[in-house]
């Protein structure tokens, strides 16, 4: 469902939106807590840019991105803290301003490495540029939900967010490895109603088990930024709503997750 024109127009696009959020803020809004712990505004941004330079790294100087993994190996349970906190330091328009360089830099470099089929280092297995792509998509819409719910700010689902849960699905497998468990054999039938009024269907029509809501709660639930308590995904079989209780699209070790808020499923 992502076709390589639309995965770099939309990571422009969630950008752009994002950008239009935290570009007037007054500074001492930059310091709002997230629902992110120990996070402001300003860190998430920061992370933003962060990895948008590691990014860049790795698919335009694979020695100089060898070493930011070298660090991450060595501080696997602060690097990403640290990063964040360098960018938070900054004043918010030098802030702003970094990220939006960082980020004009690496749209036409992925788009250009997209031609070229390669496959790139990352923190975790290598990525095409497509892919690289997507996951700085799936990365801005998260973080910017964090910065949302920090504002107060209610966003409009889009379209977009078939990238996301694209990646939701396909990660099904990580999110029980990653916890020591071994993943169902067979694939689910995933079937999510989309912002526009279609539905996204991943896996064979004949599944034995399913899961089924709207895209928008889905992507919510495997980026970690509801608690499954609070959206509207319902799980048909044991492994499927194991899964749902462990999703997990981002790399990494096993996310907190988000405390309920109470909401019954």
């Amino acid at each position: 469902m992502s076709d390589l024109p639309s995965v770099f127009d939309d990571l422009r696009d969630e950008s752009q939106e994002l950008d239009a959020m935290v570009a007037e803020l007054r500074p001492c809004q930059w310091g709002l807590p997230t629902p992110a712990a120990r996070w402001s505004v300003a860190h998430q941004i920061a992370h933003l840019a962060w990895t948008d330079r590691a990014a860049l790294l790795a698919v335009t100087d694979a020695d100089a991105f060898a070493g930011e993994v070298e660090k991450a190996v060595a501080a696997p349970d602060s690097f990403v803290d640290e990063g964040a906190e360098e960018g938070a330091a900054l004043p918010p328009a030098e802030l702003l301003a970094r990220w939006r360089a960082g980020r004009e830099k690496l749209q036409p470099v992925l788009r250009s490495a997209a031609a070229t089929k390669t496959r790139f280092p990352w923190y975790g297995p290598p990525m095409s540029a497509a892919s690289m792509a997507t996951a700085r998509l799936m990365e801005t819409w998260a973080h910017g939900q964090d910065i949302a719910d920090a504002l107060g700010v209610v966003r409009t689902p889009t379209d977009r967010l078939r990238h996301i849960a694209r990646v939701g699905v396909r990660t099904r497998d990580f999110a029980f490895g990653v916890r020591g468990i071994e993943a169902p054999e067979k694939e689910f039938l995933v079937e999510l109603a989309a912002p526009g009024g279609e539905v996204w269907v991943y896996g064979p029509e004949g599944a034995d088990q399913r899961v089924t809501g709207t895209a928008l709660d889905f992507c919510l639930l495997v980026t970690q930024r509801a608690h499954r308590d609070d959206v509207d995904v319902r799980a048909d079989g044991a492994d499927a709503e194991r899964w749902l209780d462990i999703a997990q699209a981002f790399a990494g070790p096993p996310g907190p997750g988000r405390a309920a808020k109470g909401a019954g499923r």
